[in-house]
């Protein structure tokens, strides 16, 4: 059997790979400054190659509820990670000595930007358990949204619904043939070489540079992405 060149399960690589895509398209305008036939057309023939493998060795239906899975957990994470940020904020300037105490009895143990997805999950049942009605009301007085609160709080559940979702249609991966384990190698191949350049462009600015960071890609789509006993992408 073809090795693969990467340590994720199929499907993760080729979702991730789907993303990078996307991104690559909204920033054409500055990675087309680097390299010239990083073109509309390319772009949209790299997305199609991508499309056309998934429906041919991993079948259309279940990848097509796999995207809308993943569209529904960033739906979610985004604003949850949004709304998290702002009550962090306000509870440091209102709460004074008690700020860290506070954040610590909420779940913030860890910075938001180094969460995953299951660390967002963990984090807003934590919000949720610690945001009595004392702290609250402290809150409210201090001038916090009470709808804010009761968004965030809202997101837990409906984040770990949708994770659960996610987690079950991403299955395990079925034993591929050798045309299929080499039209992926080619697709994973032809991204990291985008990634490498585009990182590259975007040293400077962490955020872009992220979003062609396959690994961060990768992590940003929840745990248990690795197969067992696989290769590791060099």
């Amino acid at each position: 059997m073809t090795q693969r060149n990467y340590s994720v399960k199929d499907e993760v690589m080729l979702m991730a790979c789907k993303t990078i895509v996307k991104n690559m398209s909204i920033n054409l305008s500055d990675l087309s400054l680097v390299r010239s036939n990083w073109t509309e057309d390319y772009v949209a023939g790299l997305d199609t190659k991508i499309d056309t493998a998934v429906n041919d060795f991993l079948g259309l239906d279940k990848q097509k509820h796999l995207r809308a899975a993943t569209d529904q957990v960033e739906d979610i994470l985004k604003p949850a990670i949004r709304n998290l940020g702002f009550l962090k904020t306000q509870i440091e300037v209102d709460m004074g000595k008690d700020a860290k105490e506070i954040l610590r009895g909420l779940g913030y143990t860890k910075p938001l930007n180094a969460l995953d997805q299951e660390g967002v999950i963990t984090l807003l049942y934590a919000f949720k358990k610690g945001m009595t009605d004392d702290l609250k009301a402290q809150m409210l007085a201090k001038g916090t949204n009470p709808v804010l609160i009761d968004e965030t709080i809202g997101y837990a559940e409906a984040l770990q619904q949708a994770n659960l979702s996610q987690e079950v249609l991403k299955g395990s991966s079925r034993e591929l043939s050798a045309e299929a384990a080499t039209a992926f190698n080619d697709i994973y191949t032809e991204v990291i070489g985008i990634c490498k350049i585009a990182s590259r462009i975007y040293h400077d600015d962490p955020v872009k540079k992220s979003q062609f960071t396959f690994n961060k890609v990768v992590a940003r789509m929840g745990a248990n992405n690795k197969k067992e006993e696989e290769p590791v992408a060099e």
